[in-house]
């Protein structure tokens, strides 16, 4: 299986990160090809509105930046994470500025391959995820009609037993 995770964490080793990495070890393990894209790190700007993607650009976008490594990957991946920490109740910005753009990807339909979806997210409180959670199962599961393969949370440090049920939850795909 080819699993296509968008990390929207800024912190190169935060607890986002650290979930992630737990994650692909156990799914690498079991024989599966797990590619992590840092959209912080990425050159990424936001969806213009233009419809160029819906129009004469046939479900491509107009803009030429990093979202071109993530598209040529979303083409042959069976199962896409989202993983971010919370920043006022949702993902990141820079998280949900790819996110946007996945509007163009998602034209005239999903990515063939494309069945599952996750999320990882990390917050310093445990009541806080329900903006992102709105938008996972608003856009993913509902309107793409991925399969919920799970959300998985943090709040504060991410426990020695967190990453134990995510390198499993990877293991087990």
């Amino acid at each position: 299986m080819n699993i296509l995770v968008m990390n929207g964490s800024p912190r190169a080793k935060g607890n986002t990160r650290r979930m992630i990495d737990a994650f692909a070890d156990g799914a690498r393990s079991n024989g599966h090809r797990v590619d992590v894209f840092d959209v912080c790190s990425m050159k990424i700007s936001g969806c213009l509105a233009c419809e160029h993607c819906h129009g004469k650009g046939r479900g491509e976008c107009a803009q030429k930046d990093g979202m071109q490594e993530i598209y040529a990957l979303l083409r042959s991946a069976d199962m896409l994470v989202l993983a971010s920490p919370i920043y006022y109740h949702g993902v990141t910005g820079q998280l949900k500025c790819a996110i946007d753009r996945l509007y163009a990807a998602a034209y005239p339909s999903k990515p063939p391959r494309l069945k599952k979806a996750a999320m990882f997210l990390s917050s310093g409180d445990a009541d806080m995820y329900d903006g992102a959670l709105f938008s996972f199962k608003g856009d993913f599961l509902d309107y793409l009609g991925l399969a919920d393969m799970g959300v998985y949370t943090s709040a504060g440090t991410v426990t020695a037993e967190k990453l134990a049920e995510l390198r499993a939850f990877g293991a087990s795909l």
